[in-house]
């Protein structure tokens, strides 16, 4: 056996969740028929890992094998023609967008960060800005091959291993792994997209402004002001974008150009923007938050329009480099629901006024508008999301987590759901109430099919799912 083992202590992006375990890096499918027979063979589990972007602990695996699947990041067949392109599990959103948008196209779904694999992307299945126009990127998966615990290899796409195609994806990794992904971009006419910008004062103000306007838009999000009290709360900003149609951008030979779509690695040419989380270190705190907030809502008070890159727009948590150490050496977790259109104001309203009882508010807090979509382990529904950012410290950590358990009572009051890249206290309980029991037994006949020695496990799968 000539796989590259080595002992680790590996973490969420966060910094908040760790587990050491047995870090095997993965270049070839014959990789992975031997991790698994190893498995077997000591009793170690197994879950794959990409670049560790998830805010939780669905890549963490304590005592067992975490399969680094980083090296197989081949794009295999890309035809600039149909907009169709072929790649290894292990591609990022970076490696597909830079040889796909010189040619006019872009990937149809992406995260806040380009770091992010392929495979990492179906096993979460992961949602954009453009949610509620397109749903995941589940939905613009044309096939996908992937291996399963037994050895077997197996294609699955909408109409072939159907009942697969549609628990694979969204299904944390736990069925088997994704080995290739062949996905269907969509036609860009320029690398400049149009933004409209304007505030909103309230809180039922951003979730009615969400609604009216996403129909006229590609993309739309909102920045909630999570501290802002009173007739105040929920304030915040709305951004919404549009793809320029053809011959809108006289420059568009330019625009097209990756060299177009860099994000620049100083702050006003002169600050080396990697050193910036050390100064937002000090500003990290209620008072410090409160204050840029305020700022930050005062700025967005005129309305405005204007072009950035296609980079620029969908890729907000690469401007600064490890901006997640600002929060500190306990790190942060995020805490995202997902709400139905008639009950999201006032669940919100509710746990936001919690937060701020409890003296612990989150720092940070994004919308989004969302439609229903046909995978087994869904957390999507025809309403909203609400993500939001929390500094955890050695002493906060315990209230933090009864808070969020807390919020999770009142989401499920108010019909709502969960994204399991997300949220690191979800409970058994809190999980079949939201999938139900039908889905779960679906999803674990599934895995017994798929997996029938039980090998594929994760810190995720064991705390939501039981070993």
């Amino acid at each position: 056996m000539n796989l590259t083992t080595r002992f680790a202590q590996l973490e969420n992006f966060g910094h908040s969740l760790k587990a050491t375990c047995y870090r095997i890096k993965i270049e070839k499918t014959e990789d992975l028929h031997e991790v698994f027979q190893l498995a077997r063979q000591s009793g170690l589990t197994v879950t794959a890992r990409g670049t560790g972007i998830s805010y939780n602990d669905v890549s963490l695996n304590g005592g067992g094998i975490v399969l680094d699947m980083s090296g197989m990041n081949q794009i295999l067949e890309w035809d600039p023609a149909s907009g169709v392109v072929r790649c290894e599990a292990g591609v990022t959103l970076e490696d597909l967008w830079k040889r796909v948008e010189p040619d006019g196209w872009w990937p149809p779904v992406v995260s806040g960060t380009m770091k992010t694999t392929l495979g990492g992307c179906l096993a979460a299945n992961i949602h954009g800005k453009n949610n509620f126009q397109v749903g995941t990127i589940g939905e613009h998966v044309t096939e996908f091959t992937a291996l399963l615990p037994t050895g077997a290899l197996v294609t699955c796409s909408p109409k072939k291993n159907a009942d697969l195609f549609y628990a694979m994806i969204s299904g944390l990794g736990m069925l088997g792994i994704f080995t290739t992904i062949t996905l269907k971009m969509k036609r860009i006419h320029s690398g400049l997209i149009s933004v409209d910008a304007w505030h909103v004062p309230t809180l039922r103000r951003h979730l009615g402004d969400l609604l009216e306007h996403a129909p006229r838009y590609d993309y739309i999000v909102g920045w909630l002001d999570t501290l802002a009290t009173g007739n105040s709360l929920g304030r915040g900003q709305i951004h919404a974008a549009n793809n320029l149609k053809e011959g809108e951008d006289p420059n568009a030979r330019e625009t097209m150009k990756l060299s177009y779509q860099h994000l620049p690695d100083r702050l006003f040419g002169v600050m080396p923007k990697s050193l910036l989380h050390y100064f937002m270190n000090p500003f990290l705190n209620n008072a410090g938050v409160r204050l840029i907030n305020t700022a930050k809502y005062a700025a967005s008070l005129r309305r405005h329009t204007f072009r950035e890159s296609h980079a620029e727009f969908h890729f907000l948590l690469d401007y600064v480099p490890d901006w997640e150490r600002s929060f500190g050496r306990g790190g942060l977790i995020q805490y995202q629901s997902f709400l139905p259109k008639e009950t999201a104001a006032d669940a919100w309203r509710e746990m936001i006024q919690l937060s701020h009882r409890r003296g612990l508010p989150a720092y940070l807090g994004v919308t989004k508008r969302h439609r229903p979509d046909n995978f087994l382990l869904s957390h999507a529904v025809d309403g909203f999301s609400l993500a939001m950012d929390f500094k955890v410290t050695d002493r906060n950590r315990a209230p933090l987590r009864n808070l969020l358990l807390e919020f999770d009572r009142i989401v499920l009051n108010a019909g709502g759901r969960f994204y399991f890249a997300k949220n690191s206290e979800t409970s058994p309980e809190t999980a079949r109430a939201f999938l139900g029991e039908e889905t779960i037994a679906k999803f674990k006949k599934l895995k017994k099919r798929c997996d029938p020695h039980g090998l594929l496990e994760s810190d995720l799968y064991r705390r939501v799912f039981g070993s």
